[in-house]
């Protein structure tokens, strides 16, 4: 199974962003989408693949955190 996890995007240079996962940020490539600096975007396997809404994209992260406190 794949998942695809929301980040905020913190710079973008190129076709790379920085993207910060609740804390960690990593290098993401923007190649496939144009998103810009505070939007929250989808990424799978370093590629971002969606800009999301902010209220979307909160709501997954909040269901990864709810999974998580399960486990």
């Amino acid at each position: 199974m794949c998942v695809a996890i929301p980040g905020r995007v913190t710079e973008i240079d190129g076709q790379t962003a920085k993207v910060d996962f609740n804390g960690n940020s990593v290098n993401v490539n923007v190649g496939l989408i144009e998103p810009k600096v505070g939007q929250y975007v989808l990424v799978h396997a370093g590629c971002a693949i969606e800009v999301m809404e902010k209220e979307q994209a909160q709501e997954i992260i909040q269901l990864f955190a709810d999974l998580e406190d399960l486990a």
